[in-house]
């Protein structure tokens, strides 16, 4: 279990490991880096720590808002305790801390983790425009007693993986080649909320997930899913969109999960949905009838993509 810091003064460390970035995603570049962070830590007997900032850089500094992050805080802490980092110290990113010189940020970190040892990405600088490059931390580490690594990138049939690059393929549906990249399924989690019940009234009764602000939710259309609740999984239909064969030209973006052969009440519950394949666009449909018939259809390829027999090796 990491040790959850909010802060890099809250830290005091004689001496530790360290690599710092945003890793949203904590995408399969990610995980070998930490990986290799982490078993160099170890192997020195010292703790892995990471350095990770929220909100994103580009949301103080380029003002973007919205839905843009693939991991939130709470999940990217426990994605790098599962890789085994001892101390991870969520950074608040502040208009101030980007101000701040290469020097004066290295130097806050060797006072407080009592840093032996650098490793950052291929393409990472810290400080004030990003003038805390390779070559500048090194001759930092010569005068402040610490090493630097540099990490290669990661490539998957020739292109670099990266968090924009993940975000782009789900901005497109494209939630099986963004598992390619991540290591695992695009998940989405959320608490059920009430909805209007249409989905009950046709047969079909759905999950209406409330899902955090800033999290990315795949392209609009409809996806075979596996559902997780209370530690059980279960194959999952689920659209995103804004449901026009009732809500004519709606503009509000719902998560509703069909759950198959669930049954139960599930208001209130935390769902984390795995994202595996798309199905199809979301479609307007000419009555109710023919949207249950394909509803038919997309559970039956929903059945063929999340076989029980997966669902009962997870569930073991």
């Amino acid at each position: 279990m990491a040790h959850i810091l909010g802060s890099l003064n809250d830290a005091l460390i004689n001496s530790a490991w360290l690599t710092i970035g945003s890793f949203d995603g904590v995408h399969l570049g990610h995980q070998s880096l930490i990986r290799q962070l982490v078993n160099g830590a170890h192997t020195v007997g010292v703790p892995a720590v990471v350095l990770t900032f929220h909100p994103h850089p580009v949301v103080v500094l380029r003002g973007i808002t919205g839905d843009i992050y693939l991991t939130l805080p709470e999940e990217r802490v426990q994605l790098f305790a599962d890789l085994g980092v001892d101390v991870v110290i969520v950074e608040p990113f502040t208009r101030e801390l980007s101000l701040t010189s290469a020097r004066e940020f290295v130097a806050r970190i060797v006072s407080h983790l009592g840093l032996q040892h650098l490793l950052i990405g291929h393409d990472f600088a810290l400080g004030h425009a990003r003038e805390g490059n390779f070559g500048v931390l090194e001759k930092l580490g010569q005068e402040l007693s610490f090493e630097v690594e540099q990490f290669d990138a990661i490539q998957i049939d020739g292109d670099v993986i990266s968090s924009s690059g993940i975000r782009l393929m789900l901005d497109a549906g494209e939630v099986n080649r963004a598992a390619r990249w991540l290591g695992r399924p695009y998940r989405v989690s959320g608490i059920v909320v009430p909805g209007d019940h249409r989905g009950s009234s046709i047969g079909f009764p759905t999950a209406n997930l409330s899902v955090p602000a800033g999290k990315i939710k795949p392209a609009v259309g409809v996806y075979a899913c596996q559902a997780w609740v209370n530690g059980r999984v279960w194959a999952a239909a689920t659209n995103i969109g804004v449901r026009p064969t009732f809500d004519g030209q709606g503009t509000t973006i719902h998560v509703e999960a069909h759950l198959l052969d669930y049954s139960g009440d599930l208001y209130g519950q935390s769902i984390s949905l795995d994202f595996y394949e798309r199905l199809r666009g979301e479609q307007r449909f000419p009555n109710v009838q023919a949207l249950i018939a394909q509803i038919g259809k997309d559970i039956l390829r929903t059945r063929a993509i999340i076989p029980v027999q997966q669902i009962a090796r997870l569930e073991k």
